[in-house]
């Protein structure tokens, strides 16, 4: 083995890559893409809201994409439904004959009281979101991904889960807030988590890895209203081991790792990134 190949800029490299990241239009979602973009990585993003989808376009195209490396695009779709799921991977098989990184980010939280929980939106909504466009999305680029995968360059999949997916605490978190709960949340996180492992199995025979990324609170659309409530972001991370919550260049660095070269034999993983808060501090911490 050449020293070179242990290099970091040849460990992480995605240059040249094809990536889809849904739910690119805010939060996570952006920061994951503008990390690949940054790295050499053609990136489509999606969401339902064609308004995010071209101020992100537009501040990665004007900060980091004037003269390469790489190049963002956005596809409107609303993935709330499998007919949504379907017209964008529709739109990106007309555009590409070939991905290499799926980033299933889309997603919703839903905070209500316990004995007021709504049906339409609570539940079936966000479980539609969170966890079945999860599987739509896949099986529909399936192909794409599996096309001249190998054991060494592998077809990625990345899913954003949360650490709500490993808590039984639903009420009085710091993001739901006082009087409310996350019941189809915290359990949508958990399913796809299982989905995860699923889908790892299941595509693990076309050499495409299926991983999982957890995080802790995280600046996002999500979250606005928790870290709002709190006072800002430093007071809502009062407690927390880290004392602060996650950032750009936290999400970005596990991203970058399943990715790339150095992540082509990891799956079925279930990446925690939370600075420690779920094991330190419980339910305090979501």
């Amino acid at each position: 083995m050449a020293a070179t190949e242990l290099s970091i800029p040849k460990l992480f490299d995605v240059r040249g890559k094809v990536a889809v990241v849904t739910g690119g239009g805010s939060g996570i979602g952006t920061m994951i893409a503008t990390a690949f973009v940054q790295n050499g990585a053609k990136v489509y993003i999606a969401s339902r809201k064609e308004k995010q989808l071209k101020e992100v376009r537009t501040s990665i195209a004007d900060k980091l994409n004037k003269s390469g490396p790489g190049s963002c695009e956005y596809v409107v779709a609303d993935l709330g439904s499998k007919a949504g799921c379907d017209q964008l991977t529709d739109a990106i098989k007309q555009k590409e004959s070939k991905i290499h990184i799926l980033v299933n980010n889309s997603g919703m939280a839903w905070g209500a009281p316990y004995d007021n929980f709504p049906e339409k939106e609570g539940w079936d909504r966000l479980l539609a979101l969170n966890v079945k466009s999860i599987f739509y999305v896949t099986v529909g680029l399936t192909e794409l991904l599996a096309k001249d995968a190998t054991n060494h360059d592998p077809g990625r999949v990345i899913n954003i889960s949360s650490i709500a997916g490993f808590s039984p605490h639903a009420e009085e978190t710091r993001v739901a807030g006082r009087g409310s709960g996350l019941w189809s949340y915290n359990t949508s996180k958990a399913a796809v988590n299982h989905l995860t492992s699923q889908l790892a199995v299941t595509l693990g025979k076309r050499f495409i890895t299926v991983n999982a990324i957890c995080p802790g609170i995280f600046p996002s659309k999500m979250t606005a209203f928790g870290i709002k409530q709190a006072g800002g972001a430093d007071k809502l991370a009062v407690g927390h081991p880290w004392g602060r919550v996650g950032e750009p260049t936290d999400m970005a660095g596990v991203a970058l790792f399943l990715a790339s070269p150095a992540g082509s034999y990891v799956t079925a993983a279930h990446i925690v990134l939370d600075g420690g808060s779920l094991m330190t501090a419980g339910p305090a911490a979501l």
